[in-house]
């Protein structure tokens, strides 16, 4: 079967802040050769109400799609599936039911798929029972190929008939369609065989169906993988912060955004799945929905044609200005095996002891291209009179994003001589913040002009 599924996770996160943080999993699982190896699948395909329409029609074209990947692979007669295999058809609404036994005329398949009718509510319990029950006397490998766009709506938990299938030897894939109801992936992750990463699909809009199923059927054809390589290069933005830990075979870094996972053999004389996890962070500066990969490479000796997908995350980085800036260092170069150096650092004027006091304001609902004028003014209560310590004002710059956001002013700096105080002496400050637009679309109203009357 070779390389019956792969994919790239980031487990659900969709957003997060700059600099912020995430783990990538990668899986793939690999599986003999089905010629060599006889399977028996079920297509067990959701014939609801929320299918009708363009995603049904999508459904078909996919179903059409993985039987004949599968028919040719397997080397039949002419509209046949050969070398042993079968597949059968169960579809479900309110009730499930076994459009077929395990067979092998393509024509007849595809007849069934072609028959069906959306309506009706969503029973998977009874899906799966049908689809075992259509598999339980067969020798052969066993799959079940689940596909579904809704939540269960009618009949049995369908965990424990999915979990009780597994237990039997059977492997699960699910291909969930989000729809227009909306879609439980938890459960989806629950009913189909580990690692869920190669064993769950969820696809966007019903467009992707025909790619998903071709997929699966084209890796289901081919023998297992020896000599794996996969080379993973992340988008700069993002780093690797700790060792990528994989179930099977070595990892050597490369970089720290990049590294190559090699594996000797997958799934040469049975099922065998792998995985690698690594966490990673973002380190730019700029907002954005991000891809993870920047290239993500696979190749074996067989010539497999395997893709994991490109995950992308949205990364909010709130607009900064720095109000001051960090003195310029002065350079000092010691010379190797020099125990001793005596440097001239030129004068400093020493200002005062005391503290250096630093502000931050977040400034709120800041629309784009608009600049904000900002003051700051600082006063200290000494026995009860407040006195004066300073004032700064400052011009924002315009941020570029789409929407009013939030603009993070930092380093706002008050120097506080001590003054004659006592070290270490505790004071009492005040800040007092005051902002305004700067560029608005205001304008004076021209002058009226009046006629005498005579």
């Amino acid at each position: 079967m070779g390389i019956i599924s792969s994919n790239k996770s980031i487990g659900g996160i969709t957003t997060i802040p700059c600099r912020g943080s995430l783990n990538v999993t990668i899986g793939m699982t690999a599986a003999p050769d089905i010629v060599s190896n006889p399977t028996d699948i079920v297509l067990i395909l959701d014939r609801s109400g929320s299918m009708a329409g363009q995603p049904l029609t999508d459904l078909k074209s996919g179903v059409d799609t993985f039987i004949d990947i599968i028919a040719g692979a397997t080397g039949g007669a002419p509209d046949q599936i050969g070398s042993g295999s079968h597949i059968g058809i169960v579809s479900f609404d309110g009730t499930a039911t076994q459009d077929t036994g395990l067979i092998t005329s393509v024509a007849t398949l595809k007849a069934a798929a072609g028959a069906l009718v959306a309506d009706g509510s969503t029973n998977h319990g009874d899906a799966f029972t049908q689809a075992t029950n259509l598999l339980s006397g067969s020798t052969n490998n066993r799959v079940m190929v689940m596909f579904t766009d809704g939540v269960t709506t009618a009949g049995p938990d369908p965990a424990h008939i999915a979990a009780a299938a597994r237990a039997m030897g059977i492997t699960i894939y699910v291909i969930g369609l989000i729809g227009d109801t909306g879609i439980d992936e938890n459960a989806l992750r629950d009913w189909a065989t580990d690692p869920d990463i190669t064993h769950v699909a969820i696809a966007p809009t019903s467009a992707e169906l025909d790619q998903i199923f071709a997929d699966l059927a084209a890796n289901i054809t081919v023998p297992g993988a020896t000599n794996i390589v996969i080379n993973e290069a992340l988008n700069p933005d993002f780093v690797i912060t700790g060792t990528p830990v994989a179930s099977v075979g070595t990892i050597s870094l490369l970089t720290g955004t990049s590294f190559r996972w090699s594996i000797d053999q997958l799934g040469a004389t049975a099922t065998e799945s792998a995985t690698v996890t690594f966490p990673i962070q973002h380190i730019a500066d700029t907002t954005g929905t991000k891809n993870v990969d920047q290239a993500l490479t696979y190749t074996d000796t067989e010539g497999n044609a395997v893709t994991f997908g490109n995950p992308a995350v949205f990364v909010s980085c709130e607009p900064t200005f720095p109000a001051d800036v960090c003195p310029e260092p002065v350079n000092v170069t010691v010379e190797g095996c020099e125990d001793f150096v005596e440097f001239d650092a030129s004068d400093l004027t020493l200002e005062d002891t005391g503290r250096i006091l630093q502000l931050d304001v977040n400034l709120l609902n800041i629309c784009p291209g608009r600049r904000v004028a900002l003051a700051v003014v600082l006063t200290e209560v000494e026995n009860g009179v407040t006195v004066p310590r300073g004032m700064k004002t400052f011009t924002i710059p315009a941020h570029t994003r789409q929407t009013c956001s939030d603009v993070l002013v930092t380093c706002i700096r008050f120097i506080l001589p001590d003054d004659g105080r006592e070290p270490c002496a505790e004071r009492e400050l005040q800040a007092k913040f005051m902002a305004h637009y700067i560029d608005n679309d205001f304008s004076c109203c021209p002058a009226a002009v009046v006629a005498a009357q005579e």
